[in-house]
């Protein structure tokens, strides 16, 4: 059992692979739909300084009602402003 417990844990810690990541690409819609980061703030019901943490990526997460929120105001799914590579 300790082997197997051993293993996991290289594996769950083996740094050879590139580490993959959460990409905002929030600024690009902004810029598709013309709107200024203060009125989507407003829209959403989020302060600009938490918008603009969200689009610079110094987030740990975001909730899933905020995602929903920015989506319906943007016009847009969680897919056009977040990728992953």
């Amino acid at each position: 059992m300790e082997r197997l417990f051993n293993a996991m844990n290289d594996k769950a810690t083996n740094t050879d692979s590139p580490q993959k990541e959460i990409i905002v690409t929030l600024d690009v819609m902004l810029a598709k739909r013309k709107m200024r980061s203060n009125e989507l703030a407003a829209l959403v019901g989020i302060t600009v300084q938490n918008l603009s943490l969200l689009k610079s990526g110094k987030v740990k997460g975001i909730r899933f009602n905020t995602l929903q929120k920015i989506c319906e105001v943007l016009d847009c799914k969680p897919g056009d402003i977040l990728d992953y590579g």
